[in-house]
This record gives C-alpha cells, sequence and structure tokens, in this order.
C-alpha cells in the first residue's frame, strides 16, 4: 500500500506525510512543478512535465489496487477508482464507485454555471474542520486496508 499525492495545489501535504510515516507507508508526490518536501525515506517527489494531465496520468500509470490517491480533481479520482484504488480529496471526502459519478456531474453542471456567467468563483475555501476530516478520513482508510476489508 502507498499513498499518492496530487501535490500541485494539495493544501495537506504535512499531514498526508505525518500519517505516511507514522504507519511507515511510502507516499509519493507527484507535481509539475519541483516543491519542498521532509527529506525521508519514505518521501518520493516525482515531477512531470507542463500539461494539464500529466501528473494524473503518472498517478494512474504507478498505482495499483489498493494505493490510496489524495485529489481534489474528480476525473482522476474515477480514473483511480477504476484500477481499484482508494481515493479521498483534501477536505476528507472519499470518492466511491457509488458517488464518483454523481461529482463528476456536478463538476460538469458547476464549469457550465461558470462558463455562461450564472455563478462565479470556483471551491470555497479551505478550513481547519477540513483538514481534521481529511486526518480522520485518511487514517480510517489506512485501518480498512490493514484489516483486509
Amino acid at each position: 500500500m502507498r499513498i499518492f499525492i496530487d501535490a500541485d495545489a494539495c493544501p495537506v501535504k504535512d499531514e498526508a506525510i505525518k500519517v505516511a510515516v507514522r504507519h511507515g507507508l511510502p507516499i509519493i508526490f507527484v507535481s509539475n512543478s519541483w516543491m519542498r518536501l521532509d527529506d525521508h525515506p519514505l518521501i518520493e517527489r516525482i515531477i512531470v512535465s507542463e500539461g494539464p494531465d500529466e501528473a494524473d496520468n503518472r498517478i494512474v500509470e504507478l498505482m495499483a489496487a489498493g494505493d490510496i490517491v489524495v485529489t481534489s480533481d474528480i476525473p482522476l479520482a474515477g480514473r483511480a477508482l477504476e484500477k481499484q484504488g482508494h481515493v479521498l480529496g483534501p477536505t476528507g471526502k472519499a470518492f466511491s464507485d457509488d458517488n464518483i459519478g454523481m461529482a463528476l456531474a456536478m463538476r460538469e453542471l458547476k464549469q457550465e454555471l461558470r462558463e455562461t456567467g450564472e455563478i462565479k468563483g470556483y471551491n470555497p475555501g479551505f478550513t481547519k474542520a477540513d483538514r481534521s476530516s481529511f486526518l480522520q478520513e485518511l487514517e480510517n482508510i489506512i485501518q480498512l486496508i490493514k484489516r483486509g476489508s
């Protein structure tokens, strides 16, 4: 079991590192640019070329069934679920086969509403409650995997 982080805009890098190290899990950060991360044998940094889906493509290429992917990118979440991965958003929302279809539909609807000017902005701000939810859900997922559920 490994943890993959879609790292370019991920607000929970430090939290993910703490949980990964506590459980002795490799954690791989995939991004389009170099970022400062702790030096630790469990932490790996992969930098991909610029492009809208380069990091996503690399994560899907490298991940295996049972790995955990942390991303707010809903299409990437869908691709990771297709490979039998566990997917968690930085706000603590777990994606599953049961909810990914609705998440994709809402993403498309919001994009269309933004393009027509009916709504402005993208996402609400990231809160302490989101950070706490993320930590709890990541811990829950790891415990479920370790128990073989």
